[in-house]
């Protein structure tokens, strides 16, 4: 049986904070990548942007300089590890596509070292400390899977994991697990009213996604605090793998760095799925208001 006929797989999540220095944090995520190696993992998620602090709290021309091409030095350094260590990686970059024209993207590398092919963030945000539309442009991929030695996976990027629409687009392509690299955290002046209510809305959201697709979910956020005390973020961690009922198997703080190593069981897909049968009972016939931006009453 080959790994990918294989009933179990493991994945791994690195859960880290950032410096300013770019080096330092590639280092920093490929010895992570080496420990959830170590322990057992075989598909390991980066969190998002991670070569970095996230530059996107301010409105700076200069922090493109961040940015680099796919292929390019850190897909190079990262596709090293995945063949030394025989894993899939996913790698959340700030990619360089063109003078002027720059995504949020996840390249995918398996164990050959090879990249196996990016998806662009498709959902770009624009909230306070958030300003992503003045870095990234929207994703051109669409939606995809990606086949590993150890099964399919899909992959979105923080934003994206708001919207059911992306994650069912990805899951009606097969995928066993759907990754959420993530930057997601605090304005101080919100953590004491609205701060437990942020977090269980983002858990909430993604645990749908797991029942109403019955395939794992798992997101993976950074901690520490980024920026000056009243233009900053404190990141929440809490990055959680759920099993395709949305049960949480898995879950971090919200301030240590951890890595989570979980094992995952097709055969809990295809119970869930027998049992919850939502791809059978769909209406795919009367779906087509979906795709307008908002639709009058009838």
């Amino acid at each position: 049986m080959s790994a990918a006929e294989a009933t179990m797989f493991r994945i791994g999540l690195v859960q880290m904070s950032c410096s300013t220095n770019a080096e330092e944090n590639l280092e920093k995520a490929i010895a992570r990548t080496r420990d959830a190696a170590a322990r057992g993992a075989q598909i390991v998620c980066l969190q998002e942007l991670f070569r970095s602090q996230y530059f996107c709290r301010q409105e700076t021309a200069a922090l493109f300089d961040l940015a680099e091409t796919i292929p390019g030095p850190s897909t190079a350094a990262l596709g090293r590890i995945a063949r030394e260590l025989g894993v899939s990686i996913v790698a959340s970059l700030f990619e360089k596509r063109a003078r002027g024209l720059y995504h949020n993207t996840a390249a995918i590398l398996n164990p050959d070292g090879e990249i196996a092919g990016i998806y662009r963030k498709m959902h770009i945000p624009d909230d306070p400390l958030y300003f992503e539309k003045f870095y990234f442009t929207p994703g051109d991929t669409g939606f995809r899977t990606f086949d590993t030695p150890f099964g399919r996976i899909g992959v979105l990027v923080c934003w994206d994991q708001w919207y059911p629409e992306g994650a069912r687009l990805t899951a009606l392509q097969g995928a066993d697990i759907l990754f959420y690299p993530t930057a997601i955290g605090w304005h101080p002046a919100e953590k004491a009213e609205f701060g437990q209510q942020q977090v269980d809305a983002w858990q909430t959201i993604q645990r749908a996604h797991a029942i109403a697709n019955g395939l794992y979910v798992a997101a993976v956020n950074r901690v520490g605090f980024e920026g000056t005390p009243e233009a900053g973020l404190e990141f929440w961690g809490h990055s959680f793998v759920a099993d395709p009922f949305g049960v949480t198997i898995a879950e971090a703080g919200d301030s240590a760095e951890e890595i989570l190593v979980v094992e995952c069981d097709r055969r809990r897909i295809e119970d869930v799925r027998r049992n919850w049968p939502f791809f059978r009972d769909r209406r795919i016939d009367s779906y087509q208001g979906i795709t307008q931006r908002w639709s009058e009453p009838r």
